[in-house]
């Protein structure tokens, strides 16, 4: 009787564990974007296109720095890609998004990281005086999409990443961030129309 149970058990487990890993692979999908398989509406190009992206990402950011692997997160839909963890610094934030902006395919970044440390008021108004003025430059001027970039101030570096039609536009972008007089240095991550693996239709 001993016998049987054991062997009832010893089957059930073996069940359970095969059942476990063909729900995980049927909810994460191959291509782990969390998103089943047969349920997602992207189509079968996407999904590989997506996947080489998030591996490329990945790899590079390992590379950058070996503690990103635990923690960050990394996922692409679409050619968006979406960053989460967290980081010590905000400059490790903008780094990790001019990477990610600078993987192939590329249609848009979140960065959704945060920073564990914390900055006064003081330290930081500068910041944002240079980021608001970079800003209401850009929307101003009637080459620039301004809709199309992020901008971001770190101790008076600029970061500015975006999506621009052409490379008039790109010079533009450039060229307004040098009239910012309290602006040390510009940092940007800007992906021309043509470049991109998908264009919208």
């Amino acid at each position: 009787m001993n016998i049987n149970r054991k062997y009832i058990l010893s089957v059930f487990l073996i069940l359970l564990i095969t059942l476990n890993n063909c729900v995980g692979s049927s909810t994460s999908g191959i291509f782990g974007t969390g998103v089943s398989i047969a349920l997602d509406p992207r189509t079968l190009g996407t999904q590989i296109d997506d996947s080489i992206m998030q591996k490329n990402l990945q790899a590079r950011l390992l590379l950058t720095e070996k503690k990103y692997l635990v923690k960050l997160s990394v996922k692409v839909l679409d050619g968006r890609i979406f960053l989460s963890g967290k980081v010590d610094e905000p400059e490790e934030k903008l780094k990790i998004t001019k990477l990610a902006w600078e993987t192939k395919g590329a249609r848009s970044v979140k960065n959704n990281i945060s920073i564990k440390e914390k900055f006064s008021f003081k330290s930081t108004a500068i910041d944002v005086l240079i980021t608001s003025q970079l800003r209401a430059a850009l929307f101003l001027n009637k080459n620039i999409k301004a809709a199309n970039f992020n901008i971001d101030t770190v101790k008076q570096i600029t970061y500015v990443f975006g999506i621009a039609y052409t490379e008039n536009e790109k010079r533009e972008i450039i060229q307004e961030a040098k009239q910012i007089v309290d602006l040390k240095e510009l940092v940007t991550s800007i992906l021309l129309v043509s470049d991109l693996s998908r264009q919208k239709e």
